[in-house]
């Protein structure tokens, strides 16, 4: 093929085209130059989300059918070239950032973004892995359905990187997280082969669950090209409200209230700290906080019937404020202003971040110990640097708390992110003691690897580096990532 037909990407220095490579050239059949981009022009591949780790892909490949992914990883399977799957870069622990050496070649899931097709009678969505969660929401909803799982990143992760994290998200409490909304997976395994899973199935009970390996596998296992994901019908009716409380004891009191009322109902509960709140109001343009206070909760009930959820969360509230769980509440009366308190919880993140350097932590106890989790881990970071903030918030219905700290007030930011290490440590040390996960829904990616022989060593990391070595022998799919 002449060198002007060939991307840049693919040139030496010389200008002798890379058709002597079989491996580049295997590219380039794979894809076509279209689905190639060059390492100089690959920036937005090449970082984590957060700008913690940077990495430099030999190129970065973005295939447009299964066909094409199969095609990429049978070549990279030829000739020995690592694989890191890519989404829509959205990681919060680098789980699809290459390394810096350059061997690593970025596989871009995101031409693929085709809805299959939609099924609102069986409550079925097939997706391909680049689709935004988002446009598949959207899908979901011009049919008359809800795909329930809600994340911050939804407009920029995709359908391949939330199974493969396993995301979790808002409504984890009601409908759990995204591996219970798969019914099917299509997917390329490391030697190239396709496994065509794209069954609709609610009950088929015919040997191992492979799709449970792939979902929250972190794309160590191999690539998932395509999803059927479960529906639920649409929400006729919503109840939103934002309550401020005394204390951590009291949101999870208030929980319990509103769990035993309205449990069919509850989607969301979601803690927020005084002070997330009060970043969000300094740094995000347009936020109104109704009341100042040291603990919020953001609670959402939504049905898809005729239940009277507002006249019901309406009661759970005057009862706890008259037994002083709840010291003020304001209550949703319009869609836009259930979206404007709902933006208050989906800031938290940016306006941590818009405020200079934090050192987050993903973290879950049983729903029954996160006063005891936020107690603890407050004391440790007292501790050990007086004067840090903490601006913890998160899923507190489910256990899940992004437990978040940021330097004392006049402090440097590369002075406090040097103690991450010790800050992380003392946090964990408390998460540990509770019997708790170091990672709730953001995954294990390269940032938290080296945890795992700490928390799960013995047989079960064993056992999953039993089944990495069973499915990719050259250990060429998302390398340094999961495993330590």
């Amino acid at each position: 093929m002449p060198a002007a037909l060939l991307p840049a990407a693919l040139l030496s220095a010389d200008g002798v085209t890379a058709a002597a490579s079989a491996f580049d050239a295997a590219l380039l059949e794979a894809v076509g130059s279209v689905g190639l981009i060059a390492p100089v022009d690959s920036a937005g591949y090449s970082s984590d989300w957060r700008g913690l780790v940077h990495g430099r892909p030999r190129a970065v490949v973005r295939p447009a059918s299964t066909d094409e992914v199969a095609a990429v990883i049978r070549a990279c399977a030829t000739h020995g070239v690592a694989i890191v799957p890519q989404g829509g870069h959205t990681s919060l622990v680098a789980g699809a950032t290459p390394d810096a050496t350059g061997s690593e070649i970025v596989l871009s899931l995101s031409r693929m973004a085709r809805i299959r097709a939609v099924d609102p009678e069986d409550l079925t969505l097939v997706a391909e892995a680049g689709v935004p969660w988002a446009a598949a929401q959207q899908a979901a909803a011009d049919a008359g359905c809800l795909l329930p799982l809600s994340i911050s990143s939804e407009g920029s992760a995709q359908v391949g990187g939330v199974l493969s994290a396993n995301a979790g998200g808002n409504t984890t409490i009601r409908y759990g997280n995204a591996r219970d909304l798969v019914l099917g997976i299509e997917a390329v395994w490391p030697d190239g082969t396709i496994w065509h899973g794209l069954r609709s199935l609610r009950k088929d009970n015919t040997g191992y669950h492979l799709r449970g390996l792939l979902v929250g596998a972190e794309g160590t296992l191999g690539v998932i090209t395509a999803a059927v994901l479960r529906l639920a019908p649409a929400l006729r009716l919503q109840a939103t409200a934002l309550c401020a409380l005394p204390s951590v004891e009291a949101v999870t009191a208030l929980f319990h209230r509103v769990r035993a009322t309205g449990g069919a109902a509850l989607q969301a509960f979601e803690y927020i700290s005084g002070t997330g709140m009060a970043l969000v109001a300094a740094h995000i343009s347009g936020m109104r906080v109704p009341f100042v206070a040291q603990h919020y909760a953001l609670i959402d009930l939504g049905t898809p019937g005729d239940m009277p959820l507002r006249p019901m969360l309406e009661a759970v509230l005057a009862q706890a404020m008259e037994d002083g769980v709840v010291n003020d509440a304001v209550l949703a009366d319009s869609d836009a202003h259930r979206q404007a308190l709902w933006r208050l919880r989906e800031e938290q993140a940016e306006a941590q971040r818009r405020d200079g350097a934090s050192i987050k932590h993903d973290v879950s106890v049983a729903p029954a110990r996160v006063p005891a989790l936020i107690a603890g881990a407050d004391a440790a970071c007292a501790a050990l640097m007086p004067g840090m903030r903490t601006a913890p918030f998160g899923h507190v219905g489910d256990g899940n708390v992004h437990y978040n700290v940021l330097p004392p007030p006049g402090m440097d930011g590369a002075t406090f992110l040097a103690q991450s290490d010790a800050i992380g440590a003392a946090i964990n040390a408390v998460v540990h003691q509770l019997d708790g996960s170091f990672s709730a829904e953001h995954g294990v990616g390269r940032i938290k690897r080296d945890l795992m022989p700490g928390w799960r060593g013995g047989s079960e990391l064993s056992a999953m580096r039993r089944i990495k070595a069973a499915l990719d022998p050259q250990g060429l799919m998302n390398p340094g990532k999961v495993l330590p």
